[in-house]
């Protein structure tokens, strides 16, 4: 696999201390082969039912991070700077080419726009799509006087709908808190690719063609008939609850997001959305569950997997006859398969997808049958 690597100069506009993307210098067939053999490694005990890697190519690969979290730190010899952290010092990647142009039109102009520190206690920059924040540590919202769309007609040029005041004083690991939000111009919803409605802190997934593909597939394969019973863990905003319920299936989805369960409810209008913790949901989820017909299982967990306690219920309890997992984790999906296995679960098929390009980073889908 080494020889496939090709150490190319840094692409225009890449800080050579970004720590963000380790294939930055590789080309698209030795990025595709690391990925690849990190998967067949980590799920051993299925390879052989790995498919090839779906991936973009060509400038796809580039330009396309619509969502990014970045810190912001200001000096006074540069001013603002928006970039990642390695180790104790900030990198600043204001022309970083992974980002979409509209990302990088925002951090120019916030550059400029921006009242200096400490007067504005900026902490982080977030971008979803065409809805921003600006996360402030601090439990007052500072006054931004003149920042209207009217005044400033910069970031609705770059697509921008909604820019965002978020005043959280212990801004951290945990980005958003429930109050403190103030809507400085725009609109507090977008639509995506799909149609779908989301807000600032929508999850997205950073390119809608694979990521319809992956849908596409669990929706083949899932195959919801009308009364059919399907339970959609961690649905985020309901790109794949509305495609069970256009399919006139029985849905209950559960989502922890409070601005997730109230786009999903908009988007998937058919749809029961349940606001928790998956594991804090199971009373509901069986009360829910009819004793007889199909019942399918969809789960889009985060990286630490499933809870064990929502895997033993879908496993032992719920017991759906097929079951569709997209994860971001190959050491959680193997443990969580490993599980389901040794339930009476057969591995069907992996699919794994190149959703972060230029990254490390891989996601699989796993098609899993119940054994008879």
């Amino acid at each position: 696999m080494q020889r496939l690597i090709v150490n190319r100069l840094l692409p225009l506009g890449c800080h050579p201390r970004c720590p963000g993307c380790a294939h930055r210098t590789w080309s698209a067939a030795a990025s595709a082969a690391q990925k690849t053999a990190w998967l067949q490694q980590m799920l051993a005990p299925w390879a052989d039912r790995l498919q090839a890697m779906r991936v973009v190519m060509g400038g796809a690969r580039w330009n396309y991070r619509r969502k990014v979290c970045l810190s912001a730190v200001w000096t006074v010899e540069t001013g603002w700077n928006f970039g990642l952290w390695r180790r104790d010092e900030l990198i600043p990647i204001p022309d970083c080419p992974v980002h979409a142009e509209s990302v990088r039109a925002m951090i120019h102009w916030l550059r400029t726009m921006l009242p200096p520190a400490p007067e504005f206690p900026l902490a982080f920059f977030i971008q979803s799509g065409a809805q921003a924040t600006l996360i402030v540590k601090t439990r007052h919202i500072p006054d931004l006087a003149g920042f209207s769309a009217a005044q400033q007609p910069e970031p609705a040029a770059s697509g921008l709908e909604g820019l965002w005041l978020h005043a959280h004083p212990a801004a951290g690991r945990r980005l958003f808190a429930r109050n403190g939000w103030r809507l400085l111009w725009g609109q507090p919803h977008s639509r995506d690719e799909f149609g779908l409605v989301y807000g600032p802190t929508a999850f997205q997934q950073q390119i809608p063609e694979l990521y319809r593909q992956a849908l596409d597939t669990a929706e083949a394969f899932l195959a919801p008939q009308p009364g059919d019973c399907l339970a959609d863990l961690y649905c985020g905003i309901g790109a794949s609850l509305a495609r069970w319920t256009r399919r006139g299936a029985h849905v209950l989805g559960v989502e922890l997001g409070g601005e997730a369960v109230e786009c999903a409810g908009l988007n998937a209008p058919n749809a029961t959305v349940l606001r928790g913790k998956c594991a804090d949901r199971l009373p509901q989820l069986r009360t829910w569950a009819p004793a007889t017909g199909t019942r399918l299982l969809y789960v889009n967990p985060p990286r630490t997997g499933l809870e064990p306690v929502v895997r033993d219920w879908a496993a032992l309890e719920f017991q759906p006859k097929r079951l569709a997992y997209l994860s971001c984790s190959a050491g959680t999906l193997s443990r969580d398969l490993a599980m389901l296995t040794a339930a009476g679960y057969a591995v069907d098929t992996l699919i794994p997808y190149d959703f972060f390009p230029q990254t490390h980073h891989v996601e699989t889908l796993a098609l899993l049958q119940r054994e008879t």
